[in-house]
């Protein structure tokens, strides 16, 4: 007998039975024992109490949390595809899909869908995680940053990024004597004058970067000089800031040195301490290898960034400042770091990122100025002068620095984009009452304005002075 004949022969013979048997078997063996336990479940099974820990009409977080991200995701690729057909970078249109998924304009076309899809227990999640992503993108920003460039120009920096706060302070004390009389709403006058001085000297850093980097200008010696002169107008807020914290609050004088000088011990730390420590760290081994594997890699740059914005908001500075002096001081030029930073990059552009100016959208409103043209020409001239002072304060320091032309005017135009590090200060101001809500929603106009003017201002300085770009100062 051949091998075939023994296979054969060894296979089980194939049922003979009915298909209709097979049906009836089924049914009888598996639905009707399912359908009974589920009867006895449903009559008997209950004792009349809901379970421990159940809270009945709890709404859940994550559920909902689940079903925002993807509306928000959507609404952000969506009119950032609208911005770019605008020849306006990404950022613009996440920050007006924010504007419209909030009580501004869905909030007051739709109601009951705002309230249901962005109920108020959601914010706070979605603040966190914004947050995180702003601290992460930031690293990113500090780590891209050319430092042997902003070293080169330092005198520079220092100049521009003085006169870009002290001119545009200066303005607005002007205007804060103009405005107080009308819209100081009881307020006294030195808190007022103050507060409205620093939203003047405001430059947003993060959207500041963000445009940058979508307008492909982070090789440029330009741009290092620009994100260099914002990080220290920033800081230099942030302190003034707290000044004006101490005076509305009637706290000593005393804290406020102490900002400042925390915030210096910092610098030299992660200067002179930090930048060996994560050069030893990351340097290749004696044989050549990779001192660590890349997802080790990404775990020390989240645990360091984080450790880092972490000790800048103990100080009394934004937490974004930690994370940009992290990325700044860490070694360049190594394949385990550039491959941890790619993929900290996709998840943070892509994912965490958009969050953080959606929230801030939602917490905007423009029915707060109204319908009265009083207010709109007030208006009108808060944004005429923080343009005016900002912008022509840049672009005189510039010039006087030896900076050529066209890169002085791109300056001056990169430091008028205020952003939501205007936003953020100016939620302050509201909180501590040295604003009243009409003033809040005028610099809130204003903010947008100066933000959304950025991208169109470059596209009109490299149209109309395409001669070649004049080297900057080494010094």
């Amino acid at each position: 007998m051949s091998s075939l004949d023994e296979r054969t022969t060894a296979e089980p013979a194939a049922p003979t039975g009915k298909p209709g048997r097979t049906w009836i078997s089924y049914l009888a063996m598996v639905v009707l024992p399912v359908l009974a336990a589920f009867f006895l479940l449903r009559v008997g099974g209950g004792d009349g109490h809901a379970p421990a820990g159940h809270t009945g009409g709890a709404a859940d977080p994550v559920a909902k949390l689940l079903f925002a991200l993807p509306v928000i995701f959507l609404a952000c690729r969506l009119l950032s595809a609208v911005a770019r057909k605008l020849a306006q970078p990404a950022v613009i249109g996440e920050i007006f899909a924010g504007i419209l998924l909030g009580p501004s304009f869905l909030g007051w076309v739709w109601p009951a869908a705002y309230h249901w899809i962005f109920p108020d227990f959601l914010a706070s999640t979605i603040n966190t995680l914004a947050q995180i992503g702003l601290v992460i993108f930031m690293f990113l920003v500090g780590y891209e940053l050319d430092v042997e460039l902003v070293r080169r120009r330092s005198k520079a920096a220092v100049l521009v990024s003085h006169v870009s706060v002290a001119i545009p302070f200066l303005s607005g004390v002007v205007l804060a004597f103009v405005l107080h009389p009308t819209l100081g709403d009881g307020v006294a006058r030195l808190p007022f004058a103050l507060f409205l001085a620093i939203s003047m000297s405001i430059t947003a850093f993060p959207v500041l970067a963000r445009i940058i980097t979508d307008r492909k200008m982070t090789k440029l010696p330009i741009a290092a000089l620009a994100l260099s002169c914002a990080a220290v107008d920033d800081i230099t807020a942030w302190c003034l800031l707290a000044l004006v914290v101490a005076i509305a609050s009637a706290t000593s004088m005393a804290a406020t040195l102490v900002t400042v000088g925390l915030t210096i011990a910092f610098f030299a730390f992660m200067l002179f301490v930090v930048r060996p420590l994560l050069r030893r760290l990351f340097a290749p081994t004696e044989q050549g290898q990779k001192a660590l594997p890349t997802t080790a890699v990404v775990s020390v740059l989240l645990a360091g960034l984080l450790l880092s914005a972490l000790a800048t908001n103990a100080i009394g500075i934004h937490p974004i400042f930690g994370a940009f002096l992290f990325g700044a001081v860490t070694p360049r030029g190594s394949l385990p770091i550039r491959q941890a930073t790619d993929q900290m990059h996709a998840l943070t552009v892509t994912l965490l990122l958009p969050l953080f100016f959606v929230y801030t959208g939602l917490r905007t409103k423009f029915d707060l100025i109204g319908t009265d043209p009083t207010l709109w020409l007030w208006c009108l001239l808060i944004v005429a002068v923080a343009m005016l002072g900002k912008w022509g304060g840049s672009l005189a320091a510039a010039r006087l620095s030896g900076i050529g032309r066209r890169d002085a005017w791109s300056l001056g135009a990169l430091m008028n984009c205020r952003g939501l590090t205007e936003l953020a200060v100016l939620n302050i101001g509201l909180d501590l009452k040295v604003i009243s809500p009409t003033m809040f929603a005028m610099l809130v106009v204003m903010t947008l304005v100066t933000t959304v003017a950025t991208s169109p201002a470059l596209s009109l300085i490299e149209r109309y002075k395409r001669r070649p770009a004049e080297p900057l100062p080494a010094a």
